[in-house]
C-alpha cells in the first residue's frame, strides 16, 4: 500500500464464508454514526468492523455489537483540536487531553479505547498495545492490523 491517502479512507471489514471482505465507504469523519451504520448494514454473521484512517492523522477502529460500540483511537491527543476525535473519546468515556494546541507537536500521542477489540480474532490486547506503542502512521497501522488478522491482501486490493 504505497498510495498516499491525503484525506484518509474508511473501509468496512467482515468475515463472510471463511474469507475477509473489505469494502471502502464514504465517511467525512464528522459523525460516528456513519461508520456504525456502514458496519451494521453488512449484516455479517462473523466479525465486522470499520477502519477509519482519518486524514492520515490517526486511526479509529469501530466495532458495533449488540449492546455497545467498541472503539479504539490510535492518538487521543488529536481530540485537542479535532471534533471527530473528541467525539470518539467522549463515546469511549475518556476526557480530551488537557494540552495546549500549540504544544501538540511536542507531545507524544497515545492510544485510547478497547485494546481487546480484536481479542476474539486472535490479536491480543498485549500485541495490539505493542503495535500502537510503535506510533506508526495510520496507513501503516491499518496494514499491520490487516496482516495480523489475515486480510492484508483484501485491504490492499480495495485501496488500489
Amino acid at each position: 500500500m504505497s498510495q498516499d491517502f491525503q484525506d484518509g479512507y474508511a473501509v468496512t471489514v467482515a468475515q463472510a464464508g471463511g474469507a475477509w471482505v473489505v469494502r471502502e465507504f464514504d465517511d467525512d469523519f464528522t459523525d460516528l454514526a456513519t461508520s456504525v451504520t456502514a458496519v451494521r448494514a453488512l449484516r455479517s454473521e462473523g466479525a465486522a468492523f470499520a477502519i477509519l484512517n482519518v486524514e492520515e492523522d490517526y486511526l479509529v477502529i469501530v466495532r458495533p455489537g449488540p449492546s455497545r460500540i467498541r472503539l479504539l483511537i490510535s492518538d487521543a491527543t488529536m481530540a485537542v483540536d479535532d471534533d471527530f476525535a473528541a467525539d470518539i473519546l467522549e463515546e469511549i468515556g475518556a476526557d480530551v487531553p488537557d494540552i495546549d494546541p500549540d504544544e501538540l507537536d511536542d507531545v507524544d500521542g497515545w492510544a485510547e479505547g478497547d485494546f481487546a477489540i480484536f481479542e476474539d480474532l486472535g490479536l491480543s490486547e498485549e500485541r495490539l498495545s505493542i503495535l500502537l506503542d510503535d506510533d506508526p502512521a495510520p496507513d501503516e497501522l491499518a496494514e499491520t492490523i490487516a496482516t495480523e488478522l489475515g486480510f492484508a491482501d483484501a485491504l490492499a486490493d480495495t485501496l488500489e
